[in-house]
């Protein structure tokens, strides 16, 4: 049996530096401003917060380089939490957006960031993928002084991830028949990415 969640329920995917995280922001924006209830959370904040107490890392980048048993203890924490706190705070008129990654490189490999034992916790109605060249996401990367992507830093590696990010949404997507919803996330105008999301969410209501 598919279980869904009395709220709508969008995960929000890219490759670090795609701009998936201003992009949510104006979704925010144009859902609020439609009078619409909308919670957004992001997965590795409530990884970091978990990792951080037990003194496991001091920077949220760190966090995919821990030994794959932790992070995905870490991973199946954080996506508890994230259904318990969108229960409490959403009616089933309102619209949760997980901001994530579909798969993260990490030393071992890569690694998908919605396993299912997570997706079947978070129950997706749609998983998008945020996207953009290769070229831009590298500007962009290079552009964020507050992150650390040395690991992860030329068009090859970004255009491989990417690709690694598609197979990963749509095995995700599968756990839970969940849509998988590609947007390109314009350079200068995050608000195309964001309108299409939005569309996207009110025909899943």
């Amino acid at each position: 049996m598919v279980l869904r969640n009395p709220f709508v329920t969008v995960v929000v995917t890219g490759v670090p530096g795609v701009g998936k995280t201003t992009v949510l922001g104006k979704v925010v924006e144009i859902m609020k401003n439609n009078g619409e209830q909308v919670l957004v959370v992001n997965f590795g904040d409530y990884m970091f917060r978990v990792a951080s107490e037990q003194g496991l890392v001091k920077h949220r980048d760190e966090m995919r380089h821990l030994p794959l048993r932790k992070q995905l203890e870490l991973q199946e924490m954080a996506a508890e939490s994230i259904r318990r706190d969108a229960e409490q705070k959403l009616s089933e008129k309102g619209f949760l957006f997980i901001d994530t990654h579909a798969v993260i490189k990490t030393s071992t490999g890569y690694w998908p960031g919605l396993p299912e034992n997570v997706v079947k916790e978070l129950r997706p109605d749609s998983i998008v993928l945020v996207e953009a060249a290769p070229e831009i996401i590298l500007a962009r990367q290079q552009r964020d002084k507050g992150r650390v992507r040395s690991d992860i830093g030329n068009v090859e590696a970004i255009k491989l991830l990417i690709e690694m990010a598609r197979v990963a949404a749509m095995a995700s997507a599968v756990r839970v028949a969940a849509s998988v919803y590609l947007v390109e996330n314009v350079e200068g105008d995050p608000g195309i990415a964001a309108q299409k999301i939005v569309e996207l969410a009110l025909k899943l209501r």
